[in-house]
């Protein structure tokens, strides 16, 4: 899938894929200098089924990883079942602290 294109719109606290010129999926986050929240990973209907979601998230956490200094918190259920899916990566979440 050499034709995506990821990209960090910081402007609209969101990563988005293209394939070409079409969008095919968004992650949208909120940022609080901390943390970084995955709110809601949204596939375009039409291209759903080719596994978009899974690159523009893989890509995303790679891509905040590559930052550093921040964690992730899975609010999408799709990003939860995400890291579910790669425990190997489960090093950037955020943990709570134990009460």
């Amino acid at each position: 899938m050499s034709d995506l294109h990821f990209a960090d719109d910081k402007t609209a606290s969101r990563f988005t894929l293209h394939r070409g010129d079409d969008l095919v999926s968004v992650l949208d986050y909120r940022d609080d200098g901390r943390t970084i929240a995955l709110t809601r990973a949204f596939t375009i209907p039409t291209y759903r089924g080719h596994g978009y979601a899974a690159i523009v998230t893989e890509r995303a956490v790679d891509a905040i990883e590559a930052a550093g200094q921040r964690e992730v918190i899975p609010v999408c259920w799709y990003v939860g079942e995400w890291f579910d899916a790669h425990p190997e990566r489960a090093g950037i979440l955020h943990r709570r602290p134990a009460s």
